[in-house]
């Protein structure tokens, strides 16, 4: 296919996860180009496993995705979207409008990296003008290196390096207008993507969140305006409001990391919840140089870690039915709302690997599908540094108490009590180890423990000598 590049040619955009107009690397290049733009959208989640997006991730994408085509269509550039195979795709729009160029911005997974590739090449085998763009990061991962050019494996010194950068260029504007097109080519509506899940498990969604642009937008403001500046001192209590609940609008790329990063520099205390940011750059760092580690430990020693097959504990963790309330106040909240807070994601995963014995991979795996924000570098990071296994990782002797964690960051008990109502008349910190309370003061708040709140699957003290046993093997090589 040999198709014509006369400059009047439209250019195709295609979108991933970059569904904003604002400092959009790829549509500004579409703009500088001076021709007509055809943004587009491929639903191919085939390419991307065995990582396809989750259901929770699908939600939320539909919703954006009928944001932006609002806004597409605002400014007469309606969105083309169309089902995989990506290249078959784009061939076929390619030939029904002559475009001549196209353009998009970068992701960073293994699969998405390798079939990003194999496109590029194919459609300049075709004769096209193809360019990529960085537009997710604040710095691509192959630029940060230690002196030794190799990969950093320890935080602080990633984060050392990348600070003598100074700050990022500032974020390009929306456009205000966008070349019309005349006849643009046909699309598939957003709902014959079949992006919402069957099961109405996600419909309470919409309480607590507002996907697309101008919802990613109002949050950063709210942050920006109220929180940012308690960050440091509120960000691990889950029972107040101290995080910013952009991860779900960073990963989808409705907020770029320069638009956060220039809202929030120059707030009072901004440096911790700017380190974040660098976290999250770490974490994409990582999945770049070492791509096996969504499924394989960066550390060879946990290939042999005595992990457990129990079925019957992982299910009673995912639905939040462990006997310890700050456990399953988090799993309860993660299938309600699709997130979790920070803090309680690590006492979660902690219990997992560690009182439960259960790999890690197999927590990754439930967080994926059901976690809005659920980003494959910032998952994999997570769950290896919960499990001791990965880059930077919590020693293997850091075993989460998830009653002196439920004590010290839900003090008077406010957020157990959000999510497991059943606790609701049990004083604090009395409801943190509800197990260990006499039967009288359980019976006057209405609790019977095996039938109204379970007993504990596991004894945190058992489990957490076995773990110690079980680490303890593996100390040597990766102390």
């Amino acid at each position: 296919m040999q198709p014509a590049t006369h400059p009047n040619n439209p250019v195709i955009w295609w979108i991933r996860r970059d569904l904003r107009l604002t400092d959009n690397p790829a549509l500004d290049a579409a703009i500088a180009s001076g021709r007509r733009i055809l943004p587009v959208f491929i639903w191919a989640p085939d390419e991307e496993k065995p990582w396809a997006p989750g259901a929770a991730s699908n939600w939320w994408l539909h919703h954006s995705l009928v944001a932006l085509a609002s806004r597409l269509e605002a400014l007469h550039a309606p969105l083309i979207i169309r089902k995989g195979p990506s290249l078959a795709a784009l061939r076929s729009i390619i030939r029904e409008s002559g475009a001549g160029l196209v353009v998009w911005n970068r992701l960073y997974e293994p699969a998405v990296i390798a079939r990003d590739k194999a496109i590029k090449l194919a459609l300049r085998q075709d004769g096209l003008d193809v360019h990529s763009y960085n537009a997710n990061l604040l710095f691509e991962p192959w630029t940060i290196a230690t002196q030794q050019n190799q990969p950093y494996q320890v935080f602080t010194p990633f984060y050392r390096n990348c600070s003598t950068y100074g700050n990022p260029s500032k974020p390009s504007p929306a456009p205000r207008h966008l070349p019309r097109l005349t006849h643009p080519p046909w699309s598939v509506p957003v709902d014959e993507l079949g992006l919402l899940p069957a099961l109405d498990w996600a419909d309470g969604f919409h309480q607590y969140w507002k996907p697309g642009e101008p919802g990613a937008r109002a949050a950063l403001d709210d942050f920006e305006a109220a929180a940012v500046t308690r960050y440091k001192s509120d960000r691990d209590r889950p029972d107040m409001t101290g995080t910013s609940r952009l991860s779900p609008h960073l990963h989808f790329g409705e907020l770029s990391p320069r638009q956060v990063w220039y809202a929030c520099m120059n707030a009072p205390m901004a440096e911790p919840y700017l380190r974040q940011l660098i976290w999250r750059e770490f974490a994409h760092h990582l999945l770049y140089h070492f791509p096996r580690t969504p499924d394989e430990p960066l550390r060879d020693a946990f290939r042999r870690f005595p992990w457990k097959n129990d079925a019957k504990a992982r299910r009673a963790w995912a639905r939040g039915q462990t006997g310890y309330p700050i456990v399953d106040a988090g799993m309860r909240e993660l299938w309600k709302t699709g997130w979790m807070h920070n803090r309680v994601r690590m006492i979660v995963a902690s219990f997992l690997v560690k009182d439960l014995l259960i790999p890690w991979q197999e927590g990754a795996r439930w967080f994926w599908d059901t976690l809005v924000d659920a980003d494959l570098a910032n998952n994999t990071l997570g769950w290896q540094w919960a499990a001791g296994c990965g880059a930077d990782a919590a020693p293997y002797f850091r075993i989460f108490n998830p009653v002196l964690q439920a004590a010290k960051f839900d003090p008077e008990g406010t957020y157990v009590k959000t999510w497991i109502p059943t606790l609701r008349d049990l004083p604090a910190p009395d409801l943190h180890r509800v197990f260990e309370l006499p039967p009288a003061l359980l019976a006057r708040a209405g609790i019977e423990l095996g039938t109204t709140y379970p007993r504990p699957i596991v004894d945190h003290k058992k489990a957490r000598d076995a773990a110690l046993n079980a680490y303890a093997r593996l100390k040597g090589p990766i102390a």
